[in-house]
């Protein structure tokens, strides 16, 4: 059974249409990253989860409720991209009003409180927070209940290196868990290494939607291939093999995705000239910016 489902949505405002037929689908445990510039659609398409903002076509289904039913808000949590507390209240009393309202034990809060990070400041003034406390407020907040499905938008604003690690690994264990995760994010270097798949949104439309091998193979960017030679040698190789010398000693190839056994095979052949190699990939970057541009994912206006 899917934690969420979306049959061909669409939202319009008057004239303009802010989602155009999107589908989706996240199962138990999935962690899926929702990228797309300011404008995509992506806020909008979350508030119709949650049933904040009405769907003009298509069909929402939340672990088997309506969007907004209460049967629905039970079992999601939720973490907006500007969170906003009571700076008189403490971290810790802000906490345990939330796990009221949502008729969750207090010592859950305060567990969640350390968990994230906040117990030392936890009777302090959410006035005196950092914009990274909040955050981590923000955080702990949507957790309560042990959520089954997770909607972060913009999770990681305003944490510094650390804690965005930490707040992965919090990720990792509510997958880990069986809970749905659909986070939106603009932090991709982050996100190609702690996600199972990758939707991407342009315009209200979903032009991309896979693991990062399958945008790769759908994408067919070249692949890259540094070798390392040894410095005498390094310009025979590029000479022969076509490629870009770096840092003198390094030379860069490209070639298409089925022409990378061949070409590694011609770099072998120089035998102890080379000193090692390096394959390439195309990043997450790389991969939005072709399935954003309009001959990439072959979006219309």
């Amino acid at each position: 059974m899917s934690c969420l489902r979306i049959d061909n949505v669409s939202k319009t405002y008057g004239t303009l249409q802010t989602v155009r037929g999107v589908s989706l689908r996240i199962v138990p445990g999935e962690r899926v990253a929702l990228l797309g510039h300011n404008g995509a659609g992506k806020t909008t398409l979350m508030r119709m989860i949650l049933g904040l903002t009405a769907i003009t076509s298509g069909m929402i289904d939340v672990l088997g409720h309506a969007p907004g039913s209460r049967a629905a808000h039970a079992l999601t949590g939720f973490l907006p991209e500007s969170v906003a507390f009571h700076g008189a209240l403490s971290g810790r009393e802000q906490l345990h009003h939330f796990a009221r309202l949502k008729s969750v034990p207090v010592t859950q809060a305060d567990a969640l409180l350390e968990r994230v990070g906040l117990d030392h400041a936890a009777d302090r003034k959410i006035h005196t927070y950092s914009k990274g406390m909040r955050q981590r407020v923000g955080l702990a907040q949507a957790l309560l209940g042990r959520p089954r499905l997770a909607l972060l938008d913009e999770p990681t604003s305003g944490l510094d290196p650390i804690s965005r690690h930490e707040f992965y690994d919090i990720i990792d264990e509510l997958a880990a868990g069986g809970t749905a995760v659909l986070l939106s994010s603009h932090a991709l270097t982050e996100l190609e290494t702690r996600t199972d798949r990758i939707a991407i949104l342009s315009k209200g439309r979903l032009l991309a939607d896979g693991s990062l091998a399958d945008l790769r193979r759908q994408a067919h960017l070249p692949v890259r291939i540094q070798v390392t030679a040894r410095r005498e040698s390094a310009e025979n190789i590029a000479r022969t093999l076509g490629g870009q010398r770096i840092n003198g000693a390094s030379v860069l190839l490209s070639c298409p995705q089925e022409e990378k056994l061949a070409l590694l095979e011609r770099v072998t052949g120089f035998g102890e000239a080379v000193r090692d190699v390096d394959i390439i990939p195309a990043s997450l970057e790389e991969l939005y910016r072709h399935y954003s541009a309009p001959e990439g994912g072959g979006e219309t206006e």
